[in-house]
């Protein structure tokens, strides 16, 4: 079997490859940065847990993990599920919640269930994948076009009436300031693709709202300051009446951070040439989420972009991904009152884009192409993502694509005819 192109033993590091795990570490950190703001912000959460769950929930995933340049943290996939959780049980819900889906991947993981996800429809996953992005872009619009709406509905059917309701309030600054970041990312992206461009286009949205004194709200201005140490640990209230009615709730969390991170890892093995272990992975998933669920913290799991941020940028061992920890954290503890200056249509432009990331709008007429039985069943869970629930969803779709593939398979294998008499 043809060995991976990383590091397999401590004997083989040196200077040179430390040197490019800590500069790929530091690119990725510029990256997770304002993500993680971002994504905490539209989860629903304070900022700050973002920051937590990047601190706590990456260091474990890069120091536990079965992918040696898997980069963990907050991502875009969860903020539906924890949003609703926030909404319906309150911080406190999503921290026990949490908990337990870290011990769920822990007992995945021991019971070798990684190899699994290879008999997740595709459509499944493209489904609610879209579905996510497209929730995603609809809960920026209010922050992306500085639309005033006192209580925005959570649901989707009931956002999209208040938002158009609301639109005469929109804010021509709000609007410049995101676009300008926007048409920035994707700008910097494509000219200078190693460049870490998403923090400079932000930086420089915030700085326009800033010396040009526009009436946009910054995270300051909404949240407050953001703190500059990590939390003490603390356990939640358990009991079995919470953990039976959140139990639904940790075993989303549990199978969105299972299926994205063994994603995750790999499109990391084709880019490296690698070979990942998927048991290993689900039980650093689980370390993480049981961490940072201890820290307050967010979901975490394994994320696609800054994976590919990272072995882009140079990095061949879980160093990188400890660096990159490393550096949030150091930025935290010394620059935490700079972050408050980020403008929100800023952080929206980038969630924005990570929506439209995480439709891959590039695909859709391979989808049209394919099977008309796959096409339905991403059609049926796009559908019941956007407009039901995740948890109807995911259970939706599971058991709609393994009977659709068992029947399949029966087809195929029989070979049985009608005897000629």
């Amino acid at each position: 079997m043809r060995q991976p192109k990383i590091i397999l033993t401590s004997r083989d590091y040196s200077l040179s490859l430390f040197t490019s795990d800590v500069l790929a570490g530091i690119t990725v950190a510029m990256v997770a940065l304002p993500l993680s703001l971002a994504i905490a912000i539209a989860s629903g959460a304070d900022p700050a847990k973002g920051l937590v769950t990047a601190i706590v929930g990456g260091f474990f995933i890069s120091l536990l993990g079965g992918s040696r340049v898997q980069i963990g943290g907050p991502t875009g996939a969860f903020i539906v599920v924890v949003f609703d959780v926030i909404s319906t049980h309150g911080y406190d819900g999503l921290v026990l919640a949490s908990l337990m889906a870290g011990i769920i991947l822990l007992v995945a993981g021991y019971f070798r269930v990684g190899r699994l996800i290879q008999f997740i429809p595709d459509a499944v996953v493209n489904g609610f994948t879209i579905g996510i992005g497209i929730i995603i872009a609809t809960s920026q619009i209010k922050d992306f076009v500085g639309i005033n709406l006192a209580s925005e509905p959570a649901d989707f059917i009931d956002k999209v009436p208040a938002l158009i309701a609301a639109s005469d309030t929109a804010s021509l600054a709000a609007i410049a300031i995101a676009m300008t970041t926007l048409v920035m990312i994707v700008l910097l992206r494509r000219t200078f693709p190693r460049f870490p461009g998403l923090v400079v286009a932000i930086a420089v949205g915030s700085l326009l709202v800033a010396f040009l004194s526009l009436d946009v709200d910054t995270i300051g201005s909404r949240f407050g300051e953001l703190p500059r140490t990590l939390p003490w640990p603390q356990v939640p209230e358990i009991t079995l009446d919470r953990i039976t009615e959140l139990f639904p709730s940790a075993l989303i969390i549990a199978f969105l951070a299972g299926v994205e991170s063994l994603l995750s890892a790999l499109v990391a093995d084709r880019m490296i040439n690698g070979n990942h272990r998927p048991n290993a992975e689900l039980m650093a998933q689980g370390a993480a989420n049981i961490a940072s669920a201890l820290m307050t913290g967010l979901p975490a799991t394994g994320a696609i972009a800054r994976t590919a941020t990272n072995v882009k940028a140079g990095g061949k061992t879980p160093v990188a991904g400890i660096v990159h920890t490393l550096v949030i954290l150091l930025v935290m503890l010394v620059a935490a009152p700079l972050a408050g200056h980020l403008a929100m249509p800023a952080l929206a432009a980038l969630l924005m884009l990570t929506a439209w990331n995480m439709c891959e709008v590039h695909k859709w007429g391979e989808y049209l192409k394919g099977r008309r039985s796959d096409l339905v069943l991403l059609l049926l869970t796009l559908s019941l993502t956007v407009l039901v629930d995740l948890t109807v969803a995911i259970g939706v779709g599971v058991s709609v694509g393994l009977a659709l593939r068992l029947s399949r398979r029966k087809a195929v294998d029989s070979d049985w005819h009608t005897p000629e008499r």
